[in-house]
């Protein structure tokens, strides 16, 4: 069975935006890139929200092809352009829209379908209110948070509305030189 695995940078207070959505407190370079790469190279499924996807399908299918594009760009591009996407939506439609499917409604039905496909994990990129909406649906299998070193105190936070504790298993620890630590959990279901 595949599992969705929430792909998140988060201050160490636990916000992944400040309070208008703000994320240029985020330390990247890479190091970072590098090894996240790697990981996101044996996905084939990207899922996203609304506004992530729009972000990302304005950037990513033309930004390997720029003049100045660094190897970063190039490579995440080639791999933006490959992948399934997945966007959840109550507004979108999916005309026209290649290798992608909207979900809409039947949220929990819809992603435990995507769950029995074969394929890899699938890797939920930022996207605040979908990662909401899955945590309160328990469809979350796993956390790769990034910590930033950074105290925000507010903004929006990770975790919202939580009505049971959810249990995990710390799979993988990494420290990188720009501060930054990677957590990688995986949901203990028993």
């Amino acid at each position: 069975m595949r599992k969705i695995i929430s792909f998140m940078h988060i201050s160490l207070d636990g916000f992944v935006a400040g309070p208008n959505g703000e994320m240029n407190w985020i330390k990247l370079g890479e190091e970072i890139f590098d090894h996240v790469g790697k990981r996101i190279g044996e996905t084939d499924t990207a899922l996203y929200g609304r506004v992530t996807y729009q972000m990302m399908e304005n950037y990513w299918p033309t930004a390997g092809d720029k003049p100045d594009a660094t190897k970063h760009d190039i490579k995440h591009s080639k791999w933006y352009n490959k992948i399934h996407k997945v966007v959840l939506s109550k507004t979108m439609k999916d005309a026209g829209l290649a290798d992608t499917t909207i979900i809409s409604d039947n949220l929990s039905d819809k992603i435990n379908e995507i769950k029995q496909q074969a394929g890899g994990e699938v890797l939920l990129f930022g996207s605040p209110t979908a990662t909401h909406s899955l945590i309160q649906q328990n469809l979350i299998d796993g956390y790769w948070l990034f910590v930033n070193p950074i105290i925000l105190g507010r903004g929006i936070p990770l975790f919202v509305d939580i009505k049971d504790k959810i249990k995990l298993n710390l799979l993988t620890t990494r420290q990188f030189t720009c501060g930054v630590t990677e957590l990688n959990y995986t949901v203990d279901r028993q």
